[in-house]
């Protein structure tokens, strides 16, 4: 059986992409709410201000989860620095299983960001 080396520096490349991927949503998250704020003005329909309230709090929401990812992937970076430090360029089996689960958090926030993302936009059509 082969055994798989995995880099410190390669899942720190990773985790980089992460977070400017995370950064670049946070800001999307913000020009998001300004047009919510815009259809705020704009609409007095009960039906209406109720879906707006949904997509602020779907936002706020994904903002908590965006903020919870950037901690997890900070306190990975430092524990993998911390490793690197005593001179060992390879992950541990702790480390490594860490790494993948914030692979499979990352990869299930994309598709629900962008589900949320694509019903938003179907509302702007509307009501814009």
């Amino acid at each position: 059986m082969e055994t798989l080396i995995i880099q410190i520096s390669d899942l720190h490349f990773e985790h980089k992409q992460w977070e400017r991927e995370l950064l670049f949503l946070e800001d999307e998250l913000q020009s998001f709410n300004n047009r919510l704020e815009e259809l705020v003005e704009r609409w007095t329909h009960h039906s209406v201000l109720a879906q707006l309230e949904h997509y602020q709090n779907q936002f706020i929401r994904q903002h908590e989860i965006i903020d919870s990812l950037l901690h997890d992937i900070n306190v990975h970076e430092t524990d993998m620095f911390e490793h690197d430090k005593k001179g060992e360029l390879a992950m541990n089996f702790n480390l490594a299983k860490k790494h993948f689960l914030l692979r499979e958090r990352m990869e299930t926030q994309r598709m629900i960001y962008h589900d949320l993302k694509r019903e938003f936009f179907k509302f702007l059509s509307k009501h814009m």
